[in-house]
């Protein structure tokens, strides 16, 4: 771990006036309070949601600019629709969204739901809105990222067979860290100033652990929520930090306590498998041919 950030808050944010953000899940936990301490900066928040009126309710709460638009990362054509509405120069994307722990399910498009809306709805939407962007990416990982297998599982990754919420859950955090790190590669290539980023919240209480699939699991991060974890707005700090400060291309920012759980936010550790350029041009390829979408800034940059 390195750079300590000491207390290090949404205070210390800068003018972010004449900025527009995306945020994707910014109607509740961790996404809806960095839309809240972005716009409250300045910036003009749009909130990315599947559900509008949840997010309108949500947004009414937010003393600042913001717009609501629909947005379901489990669905394809609702990824295409959302960057086809889009016309304007975009400065921050956020790829907050996420589901957790879930049964085995999947998206509309038939992809396990873990991988495909934590993972590949984000790299659509990315690519898709990469010609609008000028600032920066962040993207949403997780320090569980190193459990499960701690692998894309390149032969079957949606699990057939083989299902397991913590195992799922865990590839689709490794591959948001593998997605950062060819999309850097890709935007130093392309000469584009835009920056890519990935943070995670430490041990954040929100409502994404209420979704899990074991009961068990549900009661003993209910639990951990009330004991050990940080508020919703500590662990929005380090996305906040990797959104706004003046960091390298594909860092990875997380709280700087005992075990990356809580505290300010500082440079993370990950694991090797996260850190592997080889794997991580893998699974831009496979992404590319599951969700259609393609790198848009040329072939030169591959």
């Amino acid at each position: 771990m390195a750079e300590k950030t000491g207390t290090w808050n949404a205070s210390h944010l800068p003018d972010l006036s004449g900025r527009t953000a995306v945020v994707t899940g910014a109607n509740s936990g961790i996404g809806f309070t960095a839309a809240d301490a972005l716009a409250r900066s300045g910036a003009h928040v749009v909130f990315a949601v599947r559900d509008p009126e949840r997010g309108r309710a949500a947004a009414a709460r937010v003393n600042g600019s913001t717009e609501v638009r629909r947005l379901d990362l489990a669905d394809l054509a609702s990824v295409r629709e959302f960057a086809a509405g889009w016309d304007r120069p975009l400065h921050l994307l956020i790829n907050n969204a996420g589901v957790m722990m879930l049964p085995e399910q999947s998206t509309k498009d038939g992809f396990e739901m873990q991988f495909g809306t934590n993972h590949l709805g984000h790299f659509a939407l990315t690519n898709l809105l990469l010609p609008y962007l000028e600032d920066r990416v962040v993207t949403v990982s997780s320090g569980l990222h190193r459990s499960g297998d701690g692998v894309i599982h390149f032969d079957d990754v949606n699990l057939r067979g083989t299902y397991n919420p913590s195992r799922a859950y865990a590839q689709s955090k490794l591959a948001n860290l593998l997605f950062t790190l060819e999309l850097q590669r890709r935007l130093t290539e392309a000469g584009s100033p835009v920056r890519a980023l990935a943070a995670h919240p430490g041990y954040a209480a929100t409502n994404l652990q209420s979704h899990t699939a074991n009961p068990v699991t549900r009661l003993g991060m209910r639990l951990g929520n009330l004991l050990v974890a940080q508020s919703d707005r500590g662990g929005t700090l380090p996305t906040l930090y990797a959104a706004t400060q003046d960091l390298p291309g594909a860092s990875y920012v997380g709280p700087s306590g005992f075990g990356e759980m809580r505290g300010a936010p500082a440079l993370a550790g990950r694991s090797a498998a996260a850190s592997d350029p080889v794997a991580a041009r893998r699974l831009w390829t496979l992404s590319e041919e599951m969700t259609g979408v393609t790198w848009p800034l040329g072939a030169e940059a591959v």
